[in-house]
């Protein structure tokens, strides 16, 4: 082998290696995440579009979520979604409907429902827990999405109490947004996916404002979820994250 390749090998392998010892652990790349998603609290205005067999429809709605435990919704819009409501409060969930002024607790069975007829469950709406707290990870390797360099990584739950027991989650190595993901019953099942749209920064934050739903055991177009405005770390009146409220 000659001088000059040997010198090339030898930059090829430095290089190699030095990209190696750079690159974050499964844990560090949780946290960056995390960083990102989980603020003290937050509160935002959203539309989905459900996406059905025969037609599609939009519903807008108002959250006000404080940490992992506390979070209240209510819909805008259409006319005939508008007052419905939902009060979460650790693991406990109620909604409201003001067509028959009742609350209604959303417990065991039920959690895996629709909501609204999208592919997002009670139980998406309510897993706020940090990914680091509710999975062990690995990082499997790197791909791309578009045109964004990812961290492939594949989560393992760490208790029985969460609603995927497996993901696989593709992460930007830049922005440390999840951009794609695929979420598995404990059987390896297939049962929704993720892909991420527009991300952009808010208040030092990178968040998707775009991204589809898919759930893969119904039929259907998918729900498409937008962020129309977001506020992080705002100030919330405790007597929102009451059932009295609910009401109001």
């Amino acid at each position: 082998m000659s001088r000059s390749a040997i010198l090339i090998l030898i930059g090829a392998l430095a290089a190699s290696a030095a990209a190696f010892a750079q690159a974050p652990s499964a844990e560090e790349i949780l946290d960056r995440v995390d960083r990102n998603a989980v603020p003290g609290s937050k509160i935002l205005v959203s539309e989905m579009t459900i996406h059905g067999r025969r037609e599609s429809r939009t519903i807008r709605a108002k959250s006000w979520i404080e940490g992992e435990d506390k979070a209240f919704t209510e819909y805008l819009d259409p006319p005939r979604e508008r007052g419905v409501k939902m009060l979460k409060l650790g693991d406990r969930l109620w909604t409201y409907s003001p067509d028959t002024d009742r609350a209604i607790s959303i417990s065991g069975h039920m959690l895996r429902q629709s909501v609204m007829g999208s592919d997002l469950s009670y139980e998406d709406m309510m897993e706020d827990r940090t990914l680091r707290d509710a999975y062990e990870a690995r990082v499997a390797g790197d791909e791309a999405v578009g045109d964004r360099p990812c961290w492939v990584l594949e989560l393992t739950a760490k208790s029985g109490d969460v609603a995927y027991p497996s993901r696989k989650s593709w992460v930007d190595k830049e922005r440390f947004v999840v951009l794609k993901e695929e979420r598995y019953a404990k059987s390896g099942k297939l049962l929704k996916t993720l892909e991420a749209g527009a991300v952009g920064r808010v208040q030092g934050r990178w968040l998707p404002f775009e991204a589809v739903f898919r759930d893969a055991l119904k039929e259907g177009g998918g729900t498409e979820f937008r962020i129309l405005s977001v506020a992080f770390d705002a100030p919330i009146p405790e007597a929102l994250f009451t059932k009295a409220s609910l009401r109001k």
